[in-house]
């Protein structure tokens, strides 16, 4: 439920108001020097802090407590914990009889049987993506001369992403994005047809990612509006490289060796300062429904850096496989 991968496989345990956070990584090759101060750069990327985010700031330190010694990973599972040490989860005590529209409160008590810890979402919260960021540190050290970046390229459905959030924040709203992540000197050859197909495993990672609603490799959806003619990439030389990469990289479901690009849709954040409405579980009607706290307005701002974490995670277990 909560693990993935099959040689290089992480689980990732904890809730957004307990005690601690954290990620188990089993099958990171021996040898490969890892510190706490490797996951420094990834951790601030994703931070919240600045215009448009959270308000609530975390420490985010990193303490490795099994899978290294003396600065080298051992071959063992590598256990990482973050401790949540800024909460405030009074402001949630109203979910328990209110659910959030948009969140997974509902879902959450439903299949859980109110067992669930609804303080800010839970096990269901974006703070699980901490966890996420640091599998994929371990997993980059894996796949070294792999260059995996990731942007921003739309807010609100347009390229002004400053005015969109200010106008957001202004309400008591929030705005989703678009994220496009590129994997460049990918190896031919990695993936599986059908059920394991490239596109197949980065999508189950990504849809992992709270608020990601949709995904498309290469040309993606445009595709549907293209000739064959216009959508087929040429190949230009024996080692696969094509005069375009409307395919993303990827030709039935395995690596081309060409340039792996896909993008993800992020929908606004459900947990607005603006009054909705929503079903009282208590009183047994429809009432206005208010969240207080510290969320963010856009929450895409965060999901470069996990972007590339998950196609780090993806990339670093299909070339363990075909090792």
């Amino acid at each position: 439920m909560n693990s993935f991968g099959r040689i290089f496989r992480i689980s990732i345990f904890g809730e957004s108001h307990g005690t601690h956070v954290g990620v188990c990584i089993d099958g990171c090759r021996h040898g490969i020097e890892l510190n706490e101060n490797d996951f420094a750069n990834d951790i601030q990327r994703r931070k919240s802090g600045k215009r448009g985010t959270s308000l609530r700031i975390e420490q985010d330190m990193p303490e490795i407590i099994s899978g290294v010694f003396n600065g080298f990973t051992t071959g063992s599972p590598i256990t990482v914990l973050f401790k949540n040490e800024n909460i405030q989860s009074e402001n949630y005590l109203q979910c328990r009889t209110q659910p959030r529209p948009g969140h997974a409160d509902f879902v959450a008590m439903k299949k859980f049987d109110g067992f669930n810890d609804f303080r800010g979402g839970g096990h269901f919260s974006g703070r699980l993506t901490l966890p996420l960021v640091a599998a994929g540190v371990v997993a980059k050290k894996n796949i070294p001369g792999i260059n995996i970046t990731s942007k921003i390229i739309e807010v609100g459905g347009k390229a002004d992403a400053a005015a969109i959030i200010e106008n957001a924040m202004n309400d008591g709203d929030s705005v989703g994005g678009i994220i496009e992540c590129t994997a460049k000197k990918i190896p031919s050859g990695l993936g599986e047809p059908f059920f394991d197909s490239v596109e197949s495993r980065i999508s189950h990672l990504a849809f992992s990612i709270p608020a990601v609603k949709g995904i498309e490799f290469g040309a993606g959806f445009s595709a549907a509006r293209m000739l064959g003619s216009e959508h087929n990439d040429m190949l230009t030389d024996e080692y696969g490289k094509t005069a375009t990469n409307n395919s993303g990289g990827i030709a039935g479901g395995i690596t081309n060796g060409n340039d792996l690009t896909f993008r993800i849709a992020v929908k606004p954040a459900s947990s607005i300062a603006k009054k909705q409405q929503t079903f009282d579980f208590e009183n047994k009607k429809i009432s206005d429904f208010k969240i207080h706290g510290r969320h963010d307005a856009c929450i895409a701002l965060r999901m470069p850096v996990i972007a590339e974490a998950i196609t780090a995670i993806v990339l670093a277990d299909f070339i363990m496989l075909k090792k």
